[in-house]
């Protein structure tokens, strides 16, 4: 991961802006990045939404965040969940962070019948994103991963129904490619309709969050403990970049990131994306497939 050189100093929470007025809507947070993102909006004076499945852990992570919050039902994978959320919404959102996510659970689909990581961490954002779209006045934030590099969209298969998903490793990777794939093809087509939203993307490096605590694979699971202990920034520093894609100057479809250990930890910068994940075509692509598994388009 390349971190573009820069000559002021490092970025800090510190920097953020103040959002008093304003309504963000992170999704995923409950627990980890999320919440850690929360956190420091409210503190900067935001009223922070959090989306997301279980309301009562919901209402339990909201009761930590010193700050205006509110705790509303959101299951990114149920289509219809989804379409609820948004039509149960009024008013201006000043910034979406698409920041839940699933990582490389047993193998399992959504409720719609969609493999579970696609569904979940693309199509269930994909869906929000649109729908939400004419009350957005800032930015849409999507959280990805550095695993989007191995990732690769099989249109033949997105649904890993023909492949082996083995430890579901190449199922995430997929999902987090999609995600950047979006976040450029969102870009282009907020340009086309003159739309002063900007989409932009991040990646937390390694943090130390439960995000893997679900997976199937226990190599993977051993891995990651280990990782955690000795390699992972926390998860505060991991919310970092997210908060940097939502409030620091970035141009559209930018990608921020750590800025040391290759990437793993260090302040937030503006980091390089696999090739794959500029590939116009095959963005255009799948937002053209993701509308039709969703029945949700552009609304402009």
């Amino acid at each position: 991961m390349t971190a573009h050189p820069t000559a002021d100093p490092p970025w800090t929470v510190e920097r953020m802006p103040d959002l008093t007025g304003t309504t963000i809507i992170v999704t995923g947070a409950n627990s980890g990045i999320g919440l850690e993102a929360a956190r420091s909006f409210a503190l900067h004076g935001a009223h922070v939404v959090l989306a997301v499945r279980d309301e009562h852990r919901g209402s339990d992570a909201a009761a930590t965040v010193e700050g205006s919050t509110e705790v509303r039902h959101l299951d990114l994978a149920d289509l219809a969940s989804v379409r609820a959320f948004a039509e149960n919404w009024h008013g201006d959102i000043r910034v979406l962070v698409n920041n839940a996510g699933v990582l490389v659970p047993p193998f399992g689909r959504t409720r719609d019948g969609f493999e579970l990581q696609f569904g979940t961490n693309h199509l269930g954002h994909f869906a929000l994103t649109n729908l939400l779209l004419p009350y957005l006045t800032g930015r849409v934030v999507t959280v990805a991963s550095s695993a989007h590099r191995t990732g690769h969209i099989d249109f033949d298969d997105l649904d890993w129904s023909t492949r082996a998903y083995r430890a579901g490793s190449d199922a995430y990777a997929q999902s987090k490619l999609a995600n950047l794939l979006f976040t450029l093809e969102l870009q282009h087509r907020l340009e086309e309709a003159d739309s002063r939203v900007i989409a932009t993307a991040a990646h937390p490096g390694m943090a130390a969050t439960n995000l893997g605590s679900g997976t199937g694979n226990a190599m993977l699971k051993l891995v990651g403990k280990i990782a955690v202990r000795w390699v992972a920034q926390p998860a505060v520093a991991g919310a970092a970049p997210t908060l940097y894609a939502a409030t620091a100057p970035m141009p559209g479809a930018g990608y921020a990131g750590p800025s040391r250990r290759g990437g793993m930890a260090g302040p937030p910068v503006l980091v390089d994306r696999a090739a794959a994940a500029e590939d116009r075509a095959t963005a255009a692509r799948l937002w053209s497939v993701s509308e039709e598994l969703t029945g949700v388009a552009f609304p402009w």
